[in-house]
């Protein structure tokens, strides 16, 4: 009887996941590690921020997507390490032997080793961190209201620093929370005052996006009532203040960084292999120097001579790395393996109700139609039918009575161990 081999995947992202399926109730013996024990949708972290959507609706437990599958397990364990020369992984609970190994640990918010920025601001790569933001804000206003403290000096503000999808996407739903839901939940406190700050070290917001998009976009934000601070670098964050090279600053209780991402690179492997926090592969996703290990998606440096300086860390290149690979590990004869090759698909993103931006290969187009385009794609990417209604019906019911129901503060307990 043929032994199986053994393919061990670290990350359960857009591609871990996209691999693993790839290569489902195949024959191979397929085992999934990650630190948490769900697949999570990133595309709408900030509608959990902001309390339009649960995080469970976007969030998808690995044990059920396999659990009918006959040759998949997950593990639920935090990769410490990497042993090559003896094909092990080592995690925090167990190690790991490989034929092969599928590096899919993906990327976390980079706050350029600022270490002030990085314990007081908050990143949004994770659902934990998507949940934290809703619940400080939230605690915010609430603060306020209980302590009657002054509102007018900006410490309530909201401000994000980065102008890509994340960044623009976040400042139209809270300057929508702001205008709509807010006033309604504090009637006795004035949002006037209330500014969504969101700070851009380029010109324009959605800088890797087409210059229509790019105007378009930072006309829906003026008309949403969000402060767009252009051509500024966040230079430091106490709490209280933010600061910027140009020398202004920002009071604000609510920072929120979105102006970057770094790889989440695992020990084990010399510099020569990586390039900025990135696993150096070929063509066909092999990591440098290894002829059993392999990497895939936004930990990936892939050069082409399309994308000469890597590819863009998106989940389109990661799913599609990723089946790419899946397709090449089935076939019998490796001389019949299969280059990876980017096909872009384009881009987009919304700016609250009725304003959207996409950027399609074919075509370019703005406004409404670009909205509903936006929210039938999201829609069609969530895994399971049950998910997909749930956020149809929270999109439609706030659609309709511009509310949600969704603002929840959810804290750790603190269990008491003092002795009485």
């Amino acid at each position: 009887m043929e032994t199986r081999e053994k393919v061990i995947i670290i990350g359960g992202g857009f591609a871990g996941l996209q691999l693993a399926k790839t290569l489902n109730n195949k024959n191979k013996k397929v085992i999934v590690l990650d630190r948490v024990n769900h697949h999570m949708f990133q595309p709408l972290f900030y509608q959990v921020a902001c309390g339009r959507i649960e995080p469970s609706n976007i969030s998808f437990p690995f044990r059920k997507i396999f659990q009918q599958s006959r040759n998949t397990q997950f593990r639920l364990t935090d990769v410490k390490s990497i042993d090559p020369a003896n094909n092990k992984v080592i995690t925090d609970g167990a190690e790991f032997t490989y034929d092969k190994l599928i590096i899919a640990t993906g990327c976390k918010t980079n706050f350029f080793g600022n270490k002030d920025l990085e314990s007081k601001a908050f990143g949004m790569k994770n659902t934990q961190e998507a949940i934290s933001i809703r619940n400080h804000v939230l605690m915010t206003f609430e603060k306020l209201i209980l302590e009657k403290s002054r509102s007018d000096d900006g410490n309530w503000n909201i401000v994000i620093v980065g102008s890509g999808p994340t960044g623009v996407e976040l400042a139209g739903a809270f300057s929508e929370m702001k205008k709509e839901i807010l006033p309604r939940d504090y009637p006795y406190m004035n949002f006037e005052q209330l500014e969504i700050i969101l700070v851009s070290s380029t010109e324009k917001p959605l800088a890797v996006m087409s210059h229509e998009a790019q105007e378009k976009s930072e006309k829906y934000l003026k008309e949403l009532g969000v402060k767009f601070l252009s051509g500024e670098v966040v230079t430091d964050y106490d709490g209280d203040k933010v600061y910027m090279k140009s020398g202004k600053e920002i009071p604000s209780n609510n920072v929120i960084w979105a102006a970057g991402v770094t790889g989440n690179v695992i020990d084990g492997f010399s510099s020569e292999n990586l390039v900025r926090n990135r696993y150096i592969v070929d063509r066909f996703n092999k990591v440098k120097g290894y002829e059993n290990i392999y990497a895939v998606g936004d930990i990936a440096y892939m050069e082409t001579p399309k994308y000469p300086q890597g590819h863009p860390q998106v989940a389109n290149v990661a799913i599609n790395q990723a089946k790419n690979l899946g397709k090449n590990f089935l076939r019998k004869n490796k001389n019949e393996w299969v280059e990876y090759e980017y096909k872009d698909q384009g881009s987009l993103a919304t700016i609250g109700k009725h304003r959207a931006v996409v950027d399609l290969p074919f075509i370019k187009f703005q406004g409404l139609f670009a909205w509903y385009f936006w929210m039938f794609l999201h829609l069609m990417l969530i895994l399971s039918v049950r998910n997909k209604l749930a956020i149809f019906f929270n999109w439609m019911w706030s659609y309709f009575n511009k509310d949600s129901s969704l603002r929840l503060i959810i804290s750790p307990s603190q269990k008491n161990n003092t002795q009485q």
